[in-house]
């Protein structure tokens, strides 16, 4: 798939879940379905994952303690 942007993949697995739940479609549809509601599930919780690593990096301070930095 095409880079494409958390919300646009998020709206779209949404749909793709709707119309599993309904539970009214052929087989093979609710397959092909799955698979591309898999696919987007990995967009997204690696969009998210480049976000929190962004967003802050952790480190130890002089006492062994966690703090939140910048991520640089």
């Amino acid at each position: 798939m095409q880079k494409m942007k958390f919300e646009d993949a998020l709206k779209k697995l949404e749909a793709i879940v709707n119309k599993l739940e309904k539970g009214d479609i052929p087989l093979e549809e609710a397959l092909k379905s799955f698979e591309e509601g898999i696919k987007l599930s990995r967009i997204c919780t690696k969009i998210l994952e480049d976000a929190e690593k962004r967003v802050e990096v952790l480190t130890k301070d002089e006492d062994g303690r966690l703090k939140t930095e910048p991520f640089e």
